[in-house]
């Protein structure tokens, strides 16, 4: 795939921030990037449990951290003026369905008005040449078709989070066409599925909950069995966005919009196959189906259509469902038995590339 051979040169030396540094995809994507020579700067709040990602890599002696808050407009704008990134990553957000129904409040201002602040940095700074600003596959208005949502359909949300991320892109085209459509500073939004991969210890996300269920002997409580999602590694839409990163800083007008980053057709599977195959890779565990909230909606069938990054591009999958699981599933066996959780992760990353390159 082109992400491989193209980046390994592109990134050395760049200077880069990575908004929500701390998060599960920040952690990967800042571990990535610094493992390629560039200078990696964070902005973020402090990672939420003391296993996180970011926490046992410790990833903060391999880049430079700012502890902030998206919300605070002055600080993050600072922090960009002092660090004079090239490259900025936005990936700060508040990434979950169900306490985005506990928090709607904290969800719509951390991606919404998050979001105002990052593009406002970005209007301010003379140093950042392309920006890839993260939303959701959730921000689609979800009509629970068999059809992959494509870049221009209509845009919405029925909870909170989805609604939020819907609302953070229209923000987006606003700017875009408002402030940068003669501009040589290159924009993308990008949306891309469900990730899994080692370090993700998130509340309300399936392999979490399959983990910590299995380490403590207990039951995997599935809420919706048959909701279908398009499982993917994390580092599959992380080198689509490290591409479109690059190809923004070389050509600002050709490449700015919004895109796609989603496994095939053949990676969409419900939430109870993929407990199942993580059970099998485990070698022990048990589902119990508990009872969804009719209160908290969440979608029953989503995917994207990833055409536009697959011709455009070049972007493909490189990893399929099975060998994505896999690979997830023996990190968290390996860390689970001392293994070295940064260790783990530059041979997941090498894998990845390795494979990218038959």
């Amino acid at each position: 795939m082109e992400i491989i051979s193209n980046i390994e040169n592109f990134y050395k030396g760049k200077t880069v921030l990575v908004t929500g540094d701390t998060g599960f995809k920040g952690s990967w994507l800042a571990l990535w990037l610094s493992n390629l020579g560039a200078k990696v700067y964070g902005y973020a709040l402090p990672a939420d449990y003391e296993n996180d990602h970011f926490n046992i890599l410790k990833l903060e002696n391999e880049i430079t951290h700012i502890d902030g808050n998206i919300l605070d407009y002055e600080k993050m704008n600072r922090a960009i003026q002092d660090t004079q990134p090239e490259i900025v990553f936005h990936l700060a957000a508040q990434a979950l369905v169900r306490l985005s129904y506990v928090e709607p409040k904290l969800t719509f201002e951390t991606n919404v008005t998050g979001s105002v602040n990052i593009l406002e940095c970005v209007r301010e700074s003379n140093s950042i040449k392309s920006l890839i600003y993260v939303t959701s596959d959730k921000c689609y208005k979800n009509k629970e078709w068999i059809w992959g949502y494509r870049e221009n359909d209509e845009l919405g949300g029925h909870d909170p989070y989805s609604a939020s991320k819907a609302a953070a892109e229209n923000v987006f085209s606003s700017y875009r066409d408002s402030f940068f459509s003669n501009s040589n500073v290159g924009l993308a939004s990008v949306r891309a599925g469900n990730v899994i991969g080692g370090g993700d210890w998130a509340l309300d996300r399936i392999i979490p909950d399959c983990i910590r269920s299995i380490k403590n002997g207990k039951e995997i409580i599935i809420r919706n069995p048959q909701a279908t999602r398009p499982w993917q590694h994390v580092l599959e839409p992380l080198s689509g966005y490290m591409l479109l990163a690059q190809k923004l800083y070389e050509d600002p007008r050709k490449y700015a919009g919004s895109w796609n980053f989603g496994p095939t057709i053949e990676s969409i599977k419900t939430v109870k196959e993929l407990a199942e195959t993580t059970i099998n890779i485990m070698g022990k565990g048990s589902i119990v189906l508990g009872n969804a909230d009719d209160e908290k909606h969440e979608a029953g069938l989503l995917h994207l259509n990833c055409d536009k990054s697959n011709h455009q591009l070049k972007w493909t999958p490189v990893w399929n469902f099975d060998e994505t699981v896999l690979r997830t599933i023996e990190w968290y066996k390996k860390y689970l038995h001392g293994n070295d959780p940064k260790v783990l992760s530059l041979q997941d990353i090498h894998n990845y590339v390795e494979a990218s390159n038959q």
